[in-house]
Parts: structure tokens; sequence; C-alpha cells
């Protein structure tokens, strides 16, 4: 468990540190042109993307309620954040096969995000409300709050002008 919430932790500030991991990895195992590479595609692109799948893997009902990702989620970020950082090492030869394969591990990530996120909201029309709107629906061995009778203050119009 332990792991699986290391990992929820982690997502929000993922979002900063790999992109500036390609920044430093530019400066230290590169250099030359490939800043504009870096600048201008990677660094929004990796920035972006896991800004994304961190809103997607957030808004699963299960994931808020345990504040721990699946074991799904814990070998798709290990695997997308792996080839991530090893794209920023820019390694001679191999650096094009681990770009490929971040990309396509990022684009499985999402989709594998989506597809979670759908089976969890496909049970009921509550349970999809409730991922959409971001509401709490109380549990079965939850006690419902009780219902407070509402105000209700009625004005009437009346002929007589006060004259």
């Amino acid at each position: 468990m332990w792991l699986r919430q290391g990992f929820f932790r982690w997502l929000f500030p993922a979002a900063f540190v790999l992109p500036l991991w390609l920044l430093v990895g530019w400066g230290v195992f590169q250099g030359g042109w490939a800043i504009l590479w870096v600048l201008f595609i990677a660094v929004p692109s990796v920035f972006l993307g896991q800004l994304l799948l961190t809103v997607l893997t957030r808004s699963r009902p299960s994931v808020r309620v345990e504040r721990a990702v699946s074991w799904w989620d814990v070998a798709g970020f290990t695997v997308w954040h792996g080839l991530t950082i090893a794209v920023g090492l820019f390694i001679d030869g191999a650096f094009g096969w681990l770009l490929t394969a971040a990309i396509v591990a990022g684009i499985a990530l999402i989709w594998l995000q989506l597809w979670q996120l759908w089976n969890e909201a496909r049970g009921s029309g509550a349970r999809l409300r409730e991922t959409i709107t971001w509401s709490t629906i109380p549990r079965v061995d939850e006690p419902t709050p009780a219902a407070r009778p509402h105000e209700v203050i009625v004005v009437r119009e009346s002929d007589d002008r006060g004259l």
C-alpha cells in the first residue's frame, strides 16, 4: 500500500521534475542545438502529458478514497517515467528508440487511465455523477447525514398599495 500511496503523491511533482530532468540531461549529456527540441517540444509535452495523466488518475473515485493509485498505474507510470528519464540521458544510438518507446508508453498510459476511469464510472449513474462532479456519496456502511428542513420565506403581493 505504501508504494501505491507514494505514486499517488509523486504524480503532481513529476509534472515539474521530469521536464526539469530533460533540461538537466541536455546540459550534462547533450548540449548544442538540441536545446530547441528540448525547450519547444519535449518539456511542454512531458509537462502537459503528466498533468493530464495526474488529473485522469485522481479523477477516479477509488484513487480519491484510498489516496493510492492502482497497481496498473504503478506499472504504467514506472515504465513511462523510466523511459522519460532514459530519453533525458541522450544515449547515442538508443535515443530514437527510447523516444519512440516513451511516446508509445505515454499514449498507452492515457488509454489505461481512460479505461480505468470508464470502468469505475460505468457501474451506475450515481457513480458517473460522482466521478464527474467530484462529489461524495455515502457508502452503504456510512450513516447518511440528517436532512435539515430548509427555511422558506414567502412574500405575498397585495393590491393595497399602503395608501
